[in-house]
């Protein structure tokens, strides 16, 4: 007789690999407020930045997601 736990421990190992396939954050385009410089970021730079455009796939947002 199969035990409940590994039963769990045994679907948890099937499970686990399609749970955690994650993907890249994307990146967007910032404009400086201050001085019109433009910024590819993943992450929001402040209140001295507006966002421009996004999102996209490389650092250099060029490659529309």
């Amino acid at each position: 007789m199969i035990r409940p736990r590994r039963i769990l421990a045994i679907a948890l190992l099937f499970l686990l690999p399609a749970i955690s396939h994650a993907a890249p954050a994307p990146y967007y385009l910032w404009m400086s407020l201050f001085d019109g410089s433009r910024v590819c970021s993943q992450t929001p730079l402040g209140e001295g930045w507006k966002l421009m455009g996004g999102p996209y796939k490389d650092a250099r947002c060029r490659k529309p997601a």
